[in-house]
């Protein structure tokens, strides 16, 4: 049974950096793509990144894009997210998520709906 677990989060200032991974155990998809989604409070899920898992295409919401960075390593079977320049409205509970959508589109990447395994999520609290 496959899992996703994610780690890294934490509470740091306002221009701080984070690293969230994101580790993939049991079996894995090689052409499997991995989204970060992040909810705050009283928001809805949004998307924030997603990257193939073999070919290394990346997208990114334009509130993170410049400041946010998708990387992988397919040796641990983990998907990393940095995240640089944070602001307080980064704060939020990260989650990374298996695409199980058809089509390489950004509107389908950005919609929650469309991935179908998720990790438990992980904090992210930005004071400013």
């Amino acid at each position: 049974q496959v899992q996703l677990v994610e780690s890294g989060g934490g509470l740091v200032q306002a221009g701080g950096s984070l690293r969230l991974s994101c580790a993939a155990s049991g079996r894995t998809s090689a052409s499997g793509t991995i989204g970060w989604f992040r909810q705050a409070p009283g928001k809805e899920r949004e998307f924030v990144a997603a990257m193939l898992w073999s070919g290394g295409a990346t997208y990114y919401a334009d509130s993170v894009k410049g400041r946010f960075t998708i990387s992988r390593d397919n040796a641990k079977n983990t998907v990393y997210l940095q995240m640089n320049s944070l602001k307080p409205e980064d704060t939020a509970v990260y989650y990374c998520a298996r695409f199980a959508g058809r089509s390489w589109t950004i509107s389908n990447l950005s919609a929650a709906t469309r991935y179908d395994l998720w990790g438990q999520g992980t904090q992210v609290t930005v004071s400013s």
